[in-house]
């Protein structure tokens, strides 16, 4: 990293934004970049290929867009165009992360006349289709099985992309997306006719093999993720049995400083029975799993982002890639079998230059999953007790059951049972 990047404050002044880009980044009250935003639009701005490491939290979706939007305006097409053929392709994991991607880039495009699709599973096709139809599009977003789908149907032409982002590619990698994205790039124009950004939080060999085969001459640019989770979060590890953690989490998540935490659970039975005992506890909260249809999905992000939600319970579908603003707090309730789960776990908080918490439930257990977490981070983590009023047992239901699934024959289980393999 070049020093003048390592100082604080590098400002978007520096760099020959397009005036409608500048005056969307004034809008939106960004200042100085973040160092991954400063140390890559250095390269990409002057159109070189980049591999960028960095997890999310970090400002990459603001740095790929920047640059993006930045060649779109200084290039703009003076001839006649038609539809649903894209200047500028990203190809994301989740849906939660392409539709997050495709916000930003509605909000930076908000000076000028570019045009952003989302392209994701669990949405009606149609509408997509007429979103495309409804007037050239600059910039499509996009999960890499319905984007595949359009291509298949011919109602997407990869042909002209003058730019193509790969966001996160270990996680398509680890969900085995890799042979559509192979089929996705092949559709675009030779990696010498085009620019390509691929951005990953680890860069194993699988990763430096795609990126040499994809793109031109990648410059590297990182962000150490370790740094950035054990610098932003103060963690936490409680002690605690089994039987005490749902008492544990009432408590916590009861306190008045704990204002909008997300809670974490290994599994969506144990997410559905956990967001089901807070709620009947008059807790307000969501839950975000796969299993959850998707407009059910945005909608709780939304109520979640704007404060109507104060809990979110989760699987790790929300693990990476969504930018929600001001999460005070963390909860793991069960430890993540990866390591590197617990990154992108905790890096829910702690953004923007924020100091988050997050609080880990290490119980008999899950304890032994704790020495990779520390080897992950490269720190020790403190573990301890909770005081005795922690964990006092919460009040009897108050309201009815809104997430249990029905279940013939067999009552609900109580906090104590939500952490019992199967």
């Amino acid at each position: 990293m070049t020093e003048e990047v390592e100082k604080q404050g590098v400002s978007f002044d520096k760099f020959p934004l397009e005036q409608p880009l500048r005056d969307a980044i004034d809008k939106l009250g960004f200042e100085y970049c973040t160092p991954i935003q400063a140390e890559s639009l250095v390269y990409t701005l002057e159109g070189h290929d980049v591999t960028g490491r960095a997890q999310t939290g970090t400002g990459k979706t603001a740095a790929f867009l920047i640059t993006i939007i930045n060649d779109l305006l200084k290039n703009p097409i003076e001839e006649q165009r038609f539809l649903a053929e894209p200047r500028a392709l990203v190809v994301a994991p989740t849906r939660e992360l392409a539709i997050q991607i495709a916000s930003d880039a509605v909000k930076l495009t908000a000076c000028c006349d570019l045009h952003t699709v989302v392209l994701v599973g669990g949405e009606d096709y149609q509408k997509q289709t007429r979103a495309l139809d409804a007037k050239p599009v600059d910039i499509v977003v996009a999960t890499p099985g319905r984007l595949l789908d359009f291509v298949s149907n011919d109602n997407l032409y990869l042909g002209l992309i003058e730019q193509l982002v790969l966001d996160e590619a270990d996680r398509m990698l680890d969900m085995g997306f890799i042979p559509q994205v192979r089929q996705i790039v092949a559709r675009t124009p030779r990696k010498d006719c085009r620019q390509t950004l691929l951005f990953s939080a680890t860069f194993t060999p699988e990763i430096a093999e795609l990126s040499t085969r994809w793109a031109m001459d990648p410059i590297m640019v990182e962000v150490e993720p370790e740094k950035v989770a054990a610098d932003a979060v103060n963690q936490i590890v409680y002690l605690v049995t089994t039987a005490d953690k749902y008492s544990l989490l009432y408590q916590l998540v009861s306190e008045p400083e704990v204002e909008k935490v997300m809670v974490f659970s290994n599994r969506r039975d144990q997410v559905r029975r956990l967001a089901d005992n807070l709620y009947r506890n008059g807790i307000d909260c969501g839950l975000l799993s796969g299993e959850i249809a998707q407009n059910k999905r945005i909608r709780t992000l939304d109520d979640f982002k704007s404060g109507k939600l104060k809990v979110l319970v989760a699987t790790d579908v929300a693990g990476r890639g969504l930018h929600i603003d001001d999460v005070t707090h963390v909860i793991n309730y069960t430890l993540p079998e990866e390591p590197e789960d617990y990154v992108h776990r905790i890096g829910r908080t702690g953004r923007a230059g924020a100091i988050g918490t997050s609080i880990s439930f290490a119980c008999e257990e899950d304890s032994f999953l704790l020495p990779a977490i520390e080897d992950k981070l490269g720190q020790k983590l403190d573990c301890t007790h909770p005081d005795e009023s922690l964990l006092e047992k919460p009040p009897a239901f108050s309201r009815p059951s809104r997430f249990r699934e029905k279940t013939a024959g067999r009552p609900p289980a109580r906090g104590g049972g939500l952490n019992r393999r199967r």
